[in-house]
């Protein structure tokens, strides 16, 4: 029963996308709050930007194929 549970709600994938956003969102909110960002700094908060980006269309691809094969 657990098992089924797990699988059914998606709860890993739910979790490291919250996981993601929430360090996404306090790497954007710490480079906002410096007074002037050197060029790495910047390169940091965009990779973590993409890196969201990335996982977000990943898993709505994911959540859109693994409908399509339950019909």
């Amino acid at each position: 029963m657990p098992a089924t549970i797990i699988d059914d709600y998606k709860v890993f994938p739910r979790i490291m996308m919250a996981v993601v956003t929430i360090l996404t969102y306090q790497s954007v909110h710490w480079f906002m709050s410096l007074d002037s960002p050197t060029l790495e700094q910047a390169g940091l908060v965009s990779v973590c930007m993409g890196a969201l980006t990335g996982s977000f269309g990943i898993w709505m691809n994911g959540e859109r194929s693994s409908k399509s094969k339950g019909e």
